[in-house]
């Protein structure tokens, strides 16, 4: 009996070890390899890496690099590519509720920064939602929320806007969807175009005055060459989230140790992509006016009464005919009533704390 087990245990030690199955997700994104979105999402790749010993692994693909961009999604859910990463609200298209997660616009009319936007996500009820969000689609799709960014700037202008009728006056480059919708209520000429396309646009008076982001990838595509006007503090994308898709077959065919890996990656890419974007824009912002001549503007105060109105009746309309809207919209709110009363009034602290800094340098 014991040479038995001698005999079963050497040939335990003799069989070789069976390696455990390595999952390759190509990841096409929708915007240019250089982004700093590209950025935080080969770091978030790097930890799944990292956290998976190298069971998972994520190759990021260029936009267009397989399909274009506007196919990206269904590209996904197809299973031609294993997955994409965009913005939740460039499918919106398909589902208004894209926006909600995506890009809700002047915090879904209740007061919503993209800081209380993740407590929503993460405690409030968001993340199952949406997760919903896929099958409500009718996608074959996980969705993995990576990158909270905000709030964007109102933008760039030719001249000083000091109120709406100012405004008015410009063909302004703003985002689909429901943001640029707003803009067309109040009397904006919005006009949605690509990043790319904008600077183009620019150049040749097809547009006179712009959106895109944030100081930093603003300066990346070189407003700064043509507009000197710019101003912070905006409305339309208050909240704008990035996130990947995984075509729900391959997704299910990863072991759960490593599903929870790269969801507990995903929210640490949540703090890690805001933390990088506060200081990448400050840098930015301080070498647009120091080096650049660009004169940094407050938003006139008119601009505010009348984009969160006409926001708040888009939104109306979308509560009454469409369920889920209504849902995830419901949801925001019930956190809003909870959580805002208390952020605003901290976050005044910090602004006050922060402004008596920069006044006191000047």
């Amino acid at each position: 009996m014991k040479s038995v087990t001698v005999a079963l245990a050497v040939a335990a030690v003799a069989m070789p070890l069976t390696a455990a199955a390595k999952t390759k997700i190509r990841v096409q994104s929708v915007i240019s390899a250089k982004a700093d979105e590209v950025t935080m999402l080969r770091d978030y790749a790097d930890n799944v890496k990292a956290l998976t010993n190298g069971e998972v692994e994520i190759e990021i693909l260029p936009a267009g690099a397989i399909v274009g961009v506007k196919e990206t999604l269904d590209a996904v859910d197809k299973g031609l590519v294993e997955g994409g990463f965009a913005w939740t609200h460039y499918w919106s298209g398909k589902h208004p509720a894209t926006m909600l997660f995506g890009s809700p616009a002047a915090g879904a009319g209740l007061g919503i920064d993209n800081i209380a936007w993740v407590s929503w996500y993460m405690f409030g009820g968001g993340k199952e939602l949406y997760n919903e969000l896929w099958d409500e689609m009718g996608v074959n799709v996980k969705g993995i929320m990576l990158q909270p960014v905000g709030p964007e700037a109102l933008g760039w202008f030719k001249e000083p806007i000091n109120s709406m009728d100012d405004f008015r006056k410009y063909r302004f480059r703003a985002p689909p969807g429901i943001p640029g919708q707003a803009y067309n209520d109040i009397g904006v000429a919005a006009v949605a175009m690509g990043g790319g396309d904008i600077l183009p646009a620019l150049e040749k008076g097809t547009i006179d005055a712009a959106e895109w982001c944030c100081p930093k990838p603003d300066s990346v595509f070189g407003f700064q060459k043509i507009l000197k006007n710019y101003y912070l503090q905006g409305l339309h994308q208050v909240v704008v989230n990035a996130d990947m898709y995984i075509n729900k077959d391959v997704w299910n065919s990863i072991s759960p140790e490593n599903q929870r890996a790269m969801e507990v990656a995903a929210d640490a890419s949540l703090m890690r992509a805001m933390a990088y974007r506060i200081y990448e824009n400050g840098k930015a912002l301080k070498d647009l006016t120091e080096n650049h001549g660009v004169v940094l503007h407050d938003t006139p105060k008119d601009y505010f009464p009348e984009y969160m109105n006409a926001v708040s009746n888009i939104f109306d309309k979308h509560k009454k005919e469409n369920p889920f809207f209504l849902k995830v919209w419901t949801s925001m709110r019930d956190f809003a009533d909870v959580a805002v009363p208390f952020w605003a009034g901290a976050q005044t602290t910090n602004a006050n704390l922060g402004n008596a800094y920069v006044e006191s340098k000047k």
